[in-house]
């Protein structure tokens, strides 16, 4: 008699930042767009959607490309003061997105994998009183790659020291955007999709996904433990 499979332990949640916890991809979109323009550069029917998951040395690198600068450098610097500028003293934090956050931190490690600099990340989760509650955090800056490469995410599970191979534990990240659950995927994690409003992720990467919600509000434990379960049973 075959016995039943053992239940699967999810061992870390990892979020992404942007488009999960804030709605911020359209601040970045914003300051970038004008940056270029009052530079004289180029922007391309597509460049909002390469740039989305892009580390700060790659999207700067292609602003440059499109004539808005001197220096990649000098470009990320400008861009980055900006966004902070946006955010103010108060990021426009997404509906239950810190809820959620302090509900799954009392039953699993946090960490976040994002795109944004390490600087904008801290400053976030401060203003946002969550900085305690994530164990780990990786910005994109500070591997080879960004997202859609897994890099982020390897990172993150590295320096969270999450056991590798387990039988039956997977890491869950929550994304929002079609490069970053690609990222995720690729790292062979277990992703809960966040579809970003203002820029939906592709139907071939959101089949990528174990679980689906409309915004962070509906991110459950329920919902964490549904995408682990999913994700071994598709690989």
């Amino acid at each position: 008699m075959a016995l039943p499979p053992a239940p699967v332990t999810v061992q870390a949640v990892i979020f992404d930042l942007d488009g999960v916890l804030i709605d911020s991809e359209q601040v970045w979109d914003e300051v970038r767009r004008a940056f270029v323009a009052e530079r004289g550069g180029r922007w391309a029917a597509d460049s909002t959607a390469l740039m989305m998951g892009m580390s700060t040395a790659e999207w700067s690198g292609y602003l440059l490309e499109l004539g808005a600068g001197d220096s990649a450098e000098e470009i990320a610097a400008e861009v980055r003061s900006r966004v902070a500028a946006r955010y103010g003293d108060a990021p426009p934090l997404l509906p239950g997105a810190v809820a959620a956050v302090r509900a799954l931190a009392e039953r699993w490690p946090l960490g976040v994998a994002s795109s944004s600099p390490r600087t904008l990340i801290e400053l976030v989760l401060d203003r946002a009183g969550l900085a305690g509650e994530f164990r780990q955090v990786v910005s994109s800056e500070e591997v080879a790659r960004g997202k859609p490469a897994p890099d982020v995410y390897l990172e993150a599970v590295r320096r969270m020291r999450v056991p590798d191979g387990t039988a039956a534990g997977v890491v869950v990240a929550v994304e929002d955007s079609a490069n970053g659950l690609r990222a995720a995927s690729a790292a062979g994690l277990a992703v809960v999709a966040v579809p970003n409003e203002h820029f939906p992720p592709d139907t071939d990467a959101l089949a990528l996904a174990s679980a689906r919600v409309d915004g962070v509000a509906g991110l459950t434990a329920q919902v964490v433990l549904a995408a682990a379960e999913h994700h071994t049973t598709r690989t």
